[in-house]
């Protein structure tokens, strides 16, 4: 596609809008940003466009910019029913993206990875077991990096290794990719999507593709396992507990590449380093998408046993009088933090709090009262997670009370936590909720998390 003189208006400045400003300029495309929120808010992303040939429109997606364009390019945060895109599409005005540019101009194989959960790691891990084998890839999208602008270093034997959101499947291009892996379909973001557009957005990565193409499918997950009867390619499995006839499950303790009768070992579990039942099935799939694009077993037992997984995922800030801190701020569902409680095995101070998804809170009230000592509520959510942890503990009276905090900041609810946890203990942030009532993103409030422990715990921060 030659945009050289095309008016190309990027809506959103965040990662991906800031790409698209690069990339869109390098084109030689008049380029123009749209994005509502005011100037002030937008400084460090400003800083990152400075000195480019672009016009700014700030303060709101004014619908009249959005209908001018030649192509809207949206990031993946932005709502489609604004108005203004509302209206430039009815024009005919087409709508890119990152992915779906990057899909029709990469020259070399592309593995596109989703799920509701895991979908960070499984791609990271991905992406070190082809560097141990030695082959040229490039790891990006959903992970929180831009994709255009090394579009220049890409050959036609460049692996990209791309995490995929639901909202960026929502711009998929006609067809998917070579490996598509989807992990897990489970309720998320039904503050915006009914579960059927969310089932089906996610299953678009491997809907996509075509003969000749890879579908790794989680087997223990049914949404995800029901999904190998409609694909065109072929189809994998990767499972804890069934020994599948085609892809990696676990026999003796170890992982194993099934294919009818014949079993080749990858690697023993025992040399993953990642705490929990979830992050085993991600180090699976990981496995099963590296073996497609041939990387050896010694390979993936090299990148398992180096992996000590990425920031924001059960990471371990510090530990500080006997009590250790660990980041999850990833965990924006109920399903994400009841996972990372059957993580440990020590007493827990549970961080709640955020923004609700209006997604049941039942089961994870019910896990708190078995696995916790005590919980800290912060944020807009506080009161509806009080009540529904109020509830779990009137349905079921015999069993123990513990303690419910609320406050109003995460600041203080680090330092209620910190007041109430004994040598031994876990204090966990996994909210459970988004981060949206006093954060940009999960990074932020991890980051923030972060910052708040070590500013106490700088003597004892683990190596």
């Amino acid at each position: 596609m030659d945009y050289r003189g095309r008016k190309v208006t990027v809506v959103g400045l965040g990662i991906e809008g800031i790409d698209g400003v690069h990339f869109f300029v390098g084109q030689g495309a008049i380029v123009t940003v749209s994005d509502a929120k005011p100037p002030e808010k937008l400084r460090r992303q400003l800083a990152q466009i400075e000195g480019l040939p672009v016009k700014l429109s700030l303060g709101a997606n004014d619908p009249k910019v959005l209908q001018d364009a030649d192509y809207l390019y949206v990031s993946q945060s932005v709502p489609l029913d604004l108005p203004g895109i509302v209206m430039a599409r009815a024009q005919g005005v087409p709508i890119l993206s990152m992915l779906s540019v990057y899909m029709d101009l990469c020259p070399g194989p592309i593995v596109g990875i989703t799920g509701s959960s895991g979908k960070t790691t499984t791609t990271a891990l991905v992406g070190k077991m082809l560097e141990a084998e030695g082959l040229p890839h490039l790891v990006g999208g959903n992970i929180g990096v831009g994709l255009l602008t090394r579009l220049s270093e890409v050959r036609p034997y460049t692996w990209s290794v791309l995490e995929v959101s639901h909202t960026q499947l929502q711009f998929l291009s006609s067809r998917g990719p070579y490996v598509g892996a989807v992990l897990n379909i489970t309720p998320n973001h039904l503050d915006r999507f009914s579960w059927e557009e969310y089932r089906a957005l996610k299953a678009r990565l491997v809907e996509a593709q075509g003969p000749g193409d890879w579908a790794v499918l989680g087997y223990d997950d049914p949404e995800a396992r029901g999904l190998a009867t409609r694909l065109k390619g072929e189809v994998c499995f990767f499972s804890l507990g069934e020994r599948v006839d085609r892809g990696v499950t676990v026999i003796n303790g170890k992982a194993v590449w099934m294919e009818g009768r014949k079993c080749l070992s990858l690697f023993p579990l025992s040399i993953v380093r990642l705490r929990g039942r979830h992050n085993l099935l991600n180090v699976l799939a990981a496995a099963a998408t590296a073996y497609i694009c041939g990387v050896c077993p010694d390979s993936m037992a090299c990148a398992v046993a180096s992996f000590s997984g990425v920031p924001h995922r059960l990471e371990l800030v510090a530990c500080a009088g006997g009590v250790c801190y660990y980041n999850d701020s990833i965990a924006t569902t109920p399903t994400r933090t009841i996972a990372a409680l059957r993580s440990f095995e020590e007493p827990m101070v549970l961080l709640l709090g955020g923004r609700d998804k209006h997604l049941p809170l039942e089961e994870l009230a019910e896990e708190v009262l078995r696995r916790c000592r005590a919980v800290v509520l912060f944020g807009e959510s506080g009161p509806k997670l009080e009540g529904a942890l109020r509830q779990a503990q009137a349905s079921k009276p015999a069993s123990r009370a513990i303690p419910v905090v609320r406050v109003g900041r995460l600041e203080e609810a680090v330092e209620v936590a910190r007041c109430l946890a004994q040598p031994g203990d876990v204090v966990l942030l996994s909210p459970a909720c988004t981060s949206y009532d006093a954060y940009d993103n999960f990074q932020e409030r991890g980051d923030h998390f972060r910052s708040l422990v070590l500013s106490f715990a700088r003597d004892e921060v683990p190596a």
